[in-house]
């Protein structure tokens, strides 16, 4: 697979983006949605995007960050800090709020319609960590276009904050919506598995929430220390099944 670098004009500014495309067929192809996690785009996630392709997507993987201008990908012990933690999370992965990376998505979906070879109008998407919740949200803010959502060791999506991803579920009606947990994640606790399984089910949401035994957050990327070979491969079946079952049979 190809990866192609490209800057998406927003309403904040200039995004970086990659763009990967199937290097088979002329397309149009479903569009996806990458919502990257708390370090950034890098070769581990561009690895990912590469796969999505290979499966027969168009895939759109924006910098986050971009607000911040030119940063370096942190190693992956910055939250081993405390203070270099703080940095991060309080600067970085603040910049990608629910409402900002919501304002950006309009700009990636108006770029995705533009796209001869995108099949239109429907689009997936995924999210990782940080990425997780902003996945959920798309679904509820742009319920004419994204009909298939998934979050793998998202968190922070069902708590008593005002934009949390749960509280959108009476919006994400339209999509199917797939959920998978870490264990021991104190950013997604069991509790809060519940309380976003009971939102999704009293909204009528189609939806699945599970916990991958064994996983620990942040076991997808390949570059990740926790990286969970199995579980980032039960990961893809089932990423590819939802989005299949949306994007391609429908």
């Amino acid at each position: 697979m190809s990866r192609t670098e490209g800057q998406l004009k927003t309403a904040d500014g200039t995004c970086p983006v990659s763009i990967f495309r199937p290097d088979r067929g002329g397309g149009p192809w479903p569009a996806v949605l990458f919502y990257m996690d708390g370090f950034g785009p890098r070769p581990g996630l561009f690895q990912m995007g590469e796969r999505m392709a290979a499966h027969g997507y168009y895939v759109l993987l924006p910098d986050l960050f971009y607000r911040l201008g030119p940063y370096q990908t942190p190693p992956f012990d910055v939250f081993a800090d405390p203070v270099k933690r703080q940095h991060w999370v309080g600067t970085y992965i603040a910049s990608a709020n629910q409402a900002n990376v919501m304002r950006d998505t309009r700009a990636f979906l108006d770029f995705l319609s533009g796209q001869p070879d995108v099949k239109q109008p429907r689009v997936g998407t995924t999210g990782y960590c940080m990425g997780g919740g902003l996945s959920l949200s798309a679904a509820a803010f742009f319920p004419d276009r994204v009909v298939a959502a998934a979050s793998y060791h998202g968190g922070r999506l069902a708590t008593d904050a005002p934009d949390s991803p749960h509280l959108l579920a009476p919006k994400m009606t339209g999509a199917r919506i797939y959920v998978a947990g870490a264990v021991e994640d104190a950013s997604f606790t069991d509790e809060a598995k519940r309380k976003l399984e009971d939102a999704l089910t009293r909204a009528g949401v189609d939806h699945t929430v599970v916990t991958y035994e064994g996983a620990y957050h942040g076991w997808v990327p390949p570059d990740s220390p926790v990286h969970h070979p199995e579980a980032a491969e039960r990961h893809w079946a089932t990423l590819f099944e939802l989005w299949d079952g949306a994007l391609k049979k429908a």
